[in-house]
């Protein structure tokens, strides 16, 4: 397809029609009141969809996890207009802080509007099971075939089952940290084998009490999520995996969510749009 620019409103209709239901909900408007002058009517109401409003028309998309400092300068960097940025969360993780989320830096967000350069999030739509999705892509980039959705997360499906051809889990452990480029988390309360070659997925903050009764039901020993840390929001999260024997294993928020972000890439490509995904940092205080 000829890559030219496109209307920025038929850009949103086509990402609307794509991705949104009105059975999904979300929530982040209300922690992002700091910025609310550079937000858009409809995004304060449902936290969804257009955040930013800078520009008429779009000549290219960059797409990553969270709009941290170093992203959203380096897109500043490469001097271009007419830009959206399409982010999975419209706020930034860094689980040293408390809270854990922070929102985008005012003097980068005038920036961004003094060079056309618009802002797009979904997050529970992208998390919710479809070709895109977060756990999809992240199981596929682990060479795990998928066999059903499960996890019901803000009227959708966040996790899924699926099966590896590994029966170990120190294995699995080895190929999540060769795929991912760095190391990885293993809490091993279910034992070293991987009971039925099944496995549980939910990527990003996957690592709750709900998922892994799922996941114990389902006869499932191994579950693979983003943040693992022990600390007292993921107490009762520990605690029942040790009860149920369910190994826990722990990519970070921003590794197990980037798959579905890099895939993004295809789909702006397949409407005439160049499209590059931006590399960031990993926290790895998550694991």
């Amino acid at each position: 397809m000829l890559e030219k620019p496109m209307k920025a409103e038929l850009l949103y209709q086509q990402l609307e029609k794509d991705f949104i239901n009105p059975a999904l909900s979300d929530d982040w408007a209300g922690r992002m009141t700091t910025i609310a002058d550079f937000l858009t009517d409809n995004f304060k109401k449902r936290s969804m969809g257009l955040v930013c409003d800078n520009s008429r028309v779009v000549s290219r998309v960059y797409t990553t996890v969270f709009p941290s400092r170093r992203v959203m300068q380096t897109i500043l960097d490469k001097g271009e207009g007419n830009v959206l940025l399409f982010v999975h969360h419209p706020m930034v993780w860094d689980i040293n802080k408390t809270p854990p989320w922070h929102p985008m830096e005012a003097a980068l967000l005038n920036q961004f509007k003094d060079k056309r350069i618009s802002i797009y999030n979904l997050h529970v739509p992208l998390d919710s099971y479809g070709e895109y999705s977060t756990s999809v892509t992240f199981a596929k980039a682990l060479g795990i075939k998928i066999t059903e959705p499960f996890g019901l997360y803000h009227g959708g499906l966040a996790g899924v089952f699926g099966n590896t051809e590994l029966a170990s889990v120190t294995e699995l452990g080895e190929r999540f940290s060769k795929v991912l480029g760095h190391r990885t988390s293993l809490y091993l309360y279910g034992g070293k084998q991987i009971e039925g070659n099944e496995v549980a997925i939910v990527a990003g903050g996957g690592n709750e009490v709900d998922e892994l009764t799922e996941a114990a039901n389902s006869g499932i020993n191994t579950f693979l999520t983003g943040v693992t840390i022990l600390n007292d929001h993921s107490r009762p999260a520990h605690e029942f995996a040790k009860e149920k024997r369910i190994n826990i294993l722990g990519g970070t928020h921003y590794s197990t969510e980037k798959f579905a972000c890099i895939a993004m890439c295809d789909y702006f490509k397949k409407l005439g749009l160049p499209c590059e995904f931006i590399e960031d940092t990993p926290v790895l205080e998550d694991l």
